[in-house]
């Protein structure tokens, strides 16, 4: 289980980078061991482990108690684990044009993983909220309509926005449809 000392959490909060650093290096061999059990392809847990502990360091401050920041470090390793099926999923795939669809499928699968998991981060929080609720946590346009407390209308254009902006980035000279 994860623990964290409050003292070391807080000032890792507050910027002391110190604080930061330590608390990464002491969550590390937890974040490994829950990403050896999630992570269904072995060559994918060293870079979800990096990944996790990127999002840790921007995210830090975010964390409203350092008991939520197991659970939320959980979820996070999780999703991070689930990103080749999300990759899959029927949005993203959702490509148009012939060129993109054969770019994607030479890209080694790790390596797409890893740019998702980068595409993903560098969304709005209005438009990467949306996307993991449609479509990782896979509700309905209602669910996620309640969710964020916005009409479905409101809901299906944050996730077509969010698509198009996860499609530009993993592809940015490919998204206009011009040739390859």
């Amino acid at each position: 289980m994860i623990a964290v000392d409050r003292v070391m959490f807080a000032a890792a909060q507050a910027g002391d980078g110190a604080a930061l650093e330590r608390l990464l290096r002491e969550l590390q061999p937890d974040i490994r061991r829950y990403a050896r059990r999630q992570c269904h392809k072995s060559s994918a847990i060293e870079d979800v482990v990096q990944e996790a502990l990127i999002v840790l360091y921007r995210r830090v401050g975010t964390v409203r108690d350092p008991l939520a920041l197991a659970g939320w470090i959980l979820r996070m390793v999780t999703r991070l684990c689930m990103l080749p099926v999300l990759g899959l999923m029927r949005g993203v795939e959702e490509l148009t044009e012939r060129h993109e669809a054969e770019y994607f499928a030479r890209l080694p699968q790790d390596e797409l993983r890893m740019d998702l998991a980068r595409a993903l981060e560098s969304l709005p929080p209005i438009y990467r909220e949306v996307i993991l609720l449609r479509d990782m946590e896979q509700l309905t346009i209602s669910e996620v309509a309640a969710r964020l407390a916005v009409t479905r209308e409101a809901a299906k254009s944050r996730i077509h926005r969010g698509r198009v902006l996860l499609r530009e980035y993993l592809h940015p000279q490919g998204s206009t449809g011009s040739a390859p």
